[in-house]
């Protein structure tokens, strides 16, 4: 795939009207069709629930800087771990993915926009009313949902609050959205790709995020049955998950697992595909292992429905379902293993640069790559009664989705800045980001594993005083990766205002449609469709 042209020009209708014209104005977001209005709408919102959800972090981590009750109440320590998980889930990590989604497919398959633009325009506009309802059941009498982000029976339907009613209503209504954005992605896909874009021609960033769209398809309805069934436990006298009417509240672990385990690949599968595109662009190479990589990520895809249990060995499986859902989990490390290979020999013997983007590529594989091993440790059963509701699990989960997921958005951000401003970002500044935030971020978390290990147990306010020195590490390294991330908020406005323009393809070895428009890509990027050169049918 070598020569691509295409044609970006303004479209003029038979009356000399122009349609590349963009709308000006505040009813331009509200009411915008356009796939990068929408993308950044949901980048800008992405970032604002990160900095919510990471202010929430400080809450819980300025209580744990020393052992006792030191600012908050119990009550309200129990609403900040379980807001703060909705948050970074929900409205940071899968938003952000949707957003890169909306801006980069329809430019990498060649389409002039996403299939259903006025379902793309509903599905980003409920977030906020979502979110609304969450953030504020924390300011009615009896507070927010304080029973985890998991919301375990009988917790979230016997022990909670009022207000829960608030926080089911808010996850369907996100659920409504992730289910939207899926089928807008597949049918986007499968429907409008360029001439000569067969499906192994596609970028990997396509290929991981047509598979993450059948898996929210596939399980964020099991989401809503869980939802549904607390409210109707709580309010209206059923008995699903209370054993005194009959049912059983470890059925909820295994619905909520069920739609549990794949959401974890939901957020970060995208990150595979992103790492993708970046790690053979610095190396200037082209990406080791295409076609495995495919179907690695399906095979992860498939896998991932098959182990929910490894979350539950402590509630009395039999040794049948324990071996089951352990060898399960221990296989599914087999695919992620090939795409660490992959990315390596990629890496091997390129001609390697060190931009923004490829060091926070690089510190996603080896930071990942240890939340993997972590992973794996708890996947062995009899270990896991050890480490099972530890700190070593925040750790574990952190270092897959911080150092993971949300490295490689912040790598995609730096990739594609240029192409969405038109400018260059500070790269001293930048790179000041990428320091400060590794250091912290390991600083954070892995001494999490020494606590987890010493048998601290998480989401409690208070501990005992031989927890305290490695608390206090845990919060220092909290509080400057807080900070670092203004730096990013800085890099993106100055970025945003201005700076060195940017060339049409910033990067030397970046390869795909989206580096062969102007940049900033124009409102309307593909006027007739890019056709695909037949003579090198090698994917990139």
């Amino acid at each position: 795939m070598t020569d691509m042209t295409n044609n970006t020009d303004p479209v003029v209708d038979g009356d000399g009207v122009h349609h590349d014209h963009k709308p000006k104005g505040l009813m331009r977001w509200v009411v915008t069709t356009n796939h990068k209005d929408i993308g950044s709408l949901y980048l800008m919102f992405s970032f604002a629930m990160f900095l919510t959800g990471g202010a929430m972090a400080m809450v819980i981590r300025a209580e744990l800087f020393q052992p006792g009750l030191q600012l908050i109440e119990p009550s309200f320590f129990n609403q900040m771990t379980t807001v703060h998980g909705l948050i970074m889930v929900f409205g940071a990590v899968m938003p952000a993915f949707t957003g890169l989604a909306n801006w980069m497919i329809p430019m990498m398959i060649g389409a002039p926009d996403m299939a259903l633009p006025r379902m793309n325009n509903w599905s980003f506009w409920i977030l906020p009313f979502a979110f609304f309802l969450l953030l504020f059941s924390l300011f009615l009498e009896g507070g927010g949902p304080d029973f985890g982000w998991t919301f375990y029976a009988p917790l979230s339907t016997t022990y909670s609050s009022s207000n829960t009613a608030l926080f089911v209503f808010a996850v369907h209504i996100m659920g409504i959205s992730s289910i939207m954005g899926a089928i807008n992605v597949i049918v986007t896909i499968m429907n409008m790709r360029a001439p000569g874009m067969t499906y192994m021609k596609m970028p990997l960033f396509v290929w991981t995020w047509l598979i993450t769209a059948f898996l929210l398809i596939a399980v964020m309805p099991v989401l809503a049955g869980a939802v549904t069934m607390v409210l109707t436990d709580k309010y209206f006298g059923t008995s699903f998950f209370d054993a005194a009417g009959g049912g059983d509240p470890v059925l909820f672990q295994h619905i909520f697992w069920f739609f549990g385990h794949p959401e974890v690949y939901i957020m970060i599968l995208p990150s595979f595909g992103i790492i993708s595109a970046i790690i053979p662009a610095f190396s200037r190479k082209r990406l080791f292992g295409y076609s495995s990589m495919v179907y690695a990520t399906a095979s992860i895809a498939g896998l991932s429905f098959l182990v929910w249990a490894h979350h539950m060995f402590t509630t009395g499986m039999p040794v049948a379902a324990e071996l089951f859902f352990m060898y399960c989990t221990m296989l599914i490390s087999v695919p992620t293993g090939v795409k660490v290979f992959n990315w390596v020999a990629t890496m091997w013997r390129g001609s390697m640069t060190f931009e923004v983007p490829m060091l926070f590529a690089i510190a996603f594989i080896v930071l990942f790559t240890i939340g993997g091993f972590s992973g794996l440790m708890l996947a062995i059963t009899p270990a896991d009664f050890q480490y099972h509701d530890t700190y070593f699990v925040v750790a574990h989960f952190h270092y897959v989705l911080v150092s993971g997921a949300i490295f490689s958005i912040m790598a995609a951000a730096y990739y594609w800045m240029p192409k969405w401003t038109g400018n260059m970002f500070d790269e001293t500044l930048a790179k000041a980001h990428f320091w400060c935030s590794l250091i912290s971020v390991n600083v954070l978390f892995f001494p999490m594993h020494f606590l987890g290990l010493a048998g601290m147990p998480r989401r409690i306010p208070d501990y005992a005083l031989q927890f305290a020195d490695i608390n206090a590490i845990v919060s220092i390294g909290g509080f400057a990766f807080g900070l670092s991330q203004l730096i990013f908020l800085v890099v993106v406005v100055k970025c945003v205002l201005g700076g060195e323009k940017a060339p049409a393809k910033p990067w030397d070895g970046a390869e795909g449609l989206e580096w062969q428009v102007p940049s900033p890509a124009p409102y309307h990027t593909f006027s007739t469709p890019p056709k695909l050169e037949e003579c090198d049918d090698r994917p990139h």
